[in-house]
């Protein structure tokens, strides 16, 4: 049995330790697998050991392994920053976007999705703490934001994906994801259809399943340490 393999299914067993321990039900927790700076002998040994999700940070890495592997069917997942003069390629590529934050990026995928795929899987970045070094919008205009992603419809607006400050303390780790899931859960009795929490890397995974995570980020934890 391979590295990446017993490592794949102890992430597995910890999600589902975690789904018991907090009343989820572990089915509705997806893994992705992040890979950025991994190669792609690397993501094939994965996808051999049943993970096909994965997600990418930087648009061209993204793109040249989704050549080198356009073998296997792979479920990639953009979850950085997006330029403009990568959305066109991104937009061919991907099946999910986890980083939305500016109108001007959700219009040109939009326009840029070719019509024989299914509409772009769409998460929108909150900026959970208003930290000024990170991405993402403000709770405040999340509404009025998901609206305007709404209506575009070549996109399908998901859920919300955030990336909290680091912390070490599970009780504040808890704190900073409930902010994101009670964002989350006012949109749904706004109307929005939502399904979708990208929350948690593998230093606060089980922070991020108790409070609701539906997709987790994880890549040390099954890579190890990035090149």
């Amino acid at each position: 049995m391979s590295k990446i393999r017993d490592k794949l299914q102890t992430i597995g067993a910890n999600i589902n330790q975690f789904a018991d321990k907090y009343g989820r039900d572990s089915s509705h927790i997806q893994l992705l697998a992040v890979s950025k700076r991994h190669s792609v002998d690397l993501i094939r040994e994965a996808y051999q050991s049943g993970q096909h999700a994965f997600g990418e940070n930087y648009a061209q890495e993204m793109l040249d392994k989704a050549e080198d592997l356009a073998d296997l069917a792979i479920e990639w997942h953009f979850i950085g920053p997006l330029q403009s003069n990568k959305t066109k390629r991104i937009a061919e590529t991907a099946s999910w976007v986890h980083t939305i934050e500016r109108l001007k990026i959700a219009k040109r995928l939009n326009d840029q999705r070719p019509d024989k795929l299914p509409p772009l899987n769409i998460c929108i970045q909150i900026n959970s703490d208003e930290e000024a070094s990170k991405s993402g919008i403000h709770i405040e205009d999340l509404s009025e934001f998901a609206t305007e992603i709404s209506n575009l419809k070549n996109l399908c607006l998901r859920g919300l994906m955030a990336i909290p400050a680091p912390q070490t303390d599970f009780i504040k780790q808890r704190q900073a994801f409930s902010k994101v899931t009670k964002a989350y859960e006012e949109l749904k009795q706004q109307g929005f259809k939502l399904d979708t929490l990208s929350m948690g890397m593998s230093n606060d995974m089980e922070a991020a399943i108790a409070e609701g995570a539906t997709i987790v980020r994880i890549g040390t934890a099954i890579f190890g340490k990035r090149d």
